[in-house]
């Protein structure tokens, strides 16, 4: 890469072409399993094609993928699914020396009322940042992407090997978009996912596995609550060897991890009892997420939650004889990093601060993510994008303007020092 050619590319990078490109993305609602997913696939795949990209735009089978032994999972019920890559550079049948991976689909935008002008579909500007629904997780950086893409065509720079665009869906709930994406042979030498990391960058992702648990009880009247079980109380009895269980896998998180308060969390998020106010529920169903260590498991995970269950039942006079059903349905995210000393981290370092970013630190999430099924594939991946985790998924979801415009500075950068 010489500096003339970056100089060129950056100077193509227009803030006004990717905020429009956001704004129509995030104008498609693309929540996960409706009509507006299947349209940002659709929209995505005319713009990398208008940008003069080789496009391959696929109708993923959705019956025969899900039967895959190794199928990520899925969390919401999906009628069509659409993959997109597109290439950019000589298209040689060479394997790209890069893929830039953005996610289309968004999470439900809560209560519309709560958002700006009841509207969390159109993005609005406010003090230096961009407001709606996915701009944080992740169509900014689907934009900023896109922004790069662009600016790498119209400067007039030939690239040596070729680049490519994943735009992916059904990233929320298992990974559906990109592991068809690598089930159809498009891979890379390395992948940056252009997830929220505030202005770090992500090498290692610890995974999760959302877990379901079934507590029976025995139901009487709620008059003579003395003589039945409640499924409830006997969750309690569970709820406290999930506690310990938590406890103890985080006593050593590692270097990456050990910023965060809880590296592997372990938390209920429904509990579902009875069927009536005044009987004593006799089935209780909890569902929660799980933590996966680095370099575990996901067979070993599950087994140590089921393991710490079948203690506390074993050691509770009720649950002995009616232990507790665990079962794992839902998005399955293994654990996935960077192998260590890989050259990904120095390209996409050194590319920030030529944007004018600050120098990123390497750092873990807690978080599952698509990095996990690139890394599984032999493709070394890290993510660096715009936003902050803590946004994502919020009423009022943001991103910072500047950050977006330093992430499609990077990309393209990033994608000069290893195409070029």
């Amino acid at each position: 890469m010489t500096s003339s050619d970056a100089a060129a590319v950056l100077a193509q990078l227009d803030e006004d072409a990717i905020a429009a490109d956001l704004a129509a993305l995030v104008a498609l609602a693309p929540v996960d399993g409706t009509v507006g997913e299947v349209a940002a696939s659709h929209w995505v795949a005319d713009r990398l094609a208008e940008l003069g990209a080789e496009v391959d735009h696929w109708e993923i089978d959705l019956p025969t993928i899900r039967q895959e032994p190794d199928f990520p999972g899925m969390e919401v019920e999906r009628a069509e699914a659409w993959g997109t890559v597109g290439l950019i550079g000589p298209l040689t049948g060479e394997v790209p020396a890069l893929a830039l991976n953005g996610h289309l689909d968004v999470v439900p935008a809560g209560d519309a009322f709560l958002w700006a002008d009841n509207d969390p579909f159109t993005v609005r500007e406010r003090d230096g940042r961009w407001y709606g629904r996915g701009v944080c997780d992740m169509l900014g950086g689907v934009a900023a992407i896109l922004g790069a893409a662009r600016a790498l065509r119209t400067s007039g720079v030939t690239l040596a090997r070729p680049l490519a665009v994943h735009a992916v869906v059904g990233e929320e709930d298992g990974g559906l978009g990109t592991y068809a994406t690598l089930r159809r042979g498009h891979t890379a030498d390395a992948c940056v996912i252009a997830e929220p990391t505030a202005q770090e960058v992500v090498t290692d992702n610890a995974g999760a596995l959302t877990f379901r648990l079934a507590v029976r009880g025995r139901a009487v009247h709620g008059s003579m609550r003395a003589s039945g079980v409640s499924a409830l109380d006997a969750l309690d009895t569970v709820r406290q060897a999930l506690r310990e269980l938590e406890r103890s896998r985080n006593l050593d998180p590692g270097e990456r991890f050990s910023h965060l308060v809880i590296p592997y969390p372990l938390s209920i998020g429904t509990v579902h009892a009875g069927d009536w106010a005044s009987t004593v529920p006799d089935l209780c169903i909890a569902e929660g997420r799980y933590g996966v260590r680095p370099g575990e498991s996901v067979a070993d995970a599950r087994a140590a939650l089921i393991a710490a269950v079948a203690e506390a039942s074993r050691t509770d006079l009720w649950l002995r004889d009616h232990p507790v059903e665990v079962t794992f349905p839902g998005g399955v995210f293994a654990p996935g990093r960077l192998p260590e000393d890989h050259e990904l981290l120095d390209v996409v370092s050194e590319a920030a601060v030529q944007a004018g970013a600050p120098r990123p630190k390497a750092t873990g999430a807690p978080y599952g993510s698509d990095l996990r099924l690139y890394a599984a594939a032999g493709v070394p991946t890290l993510q660096y994008g715009p936003g902050d985790i803590a946004d994502a998924h919020a009423i009022g979801e943001n991103v910072e303007i500047t950050e977006v415009m330093d992430c499609a500075r990077t990309y393209a950068l990033t994608a000069l020092r290893l195409c070029g």
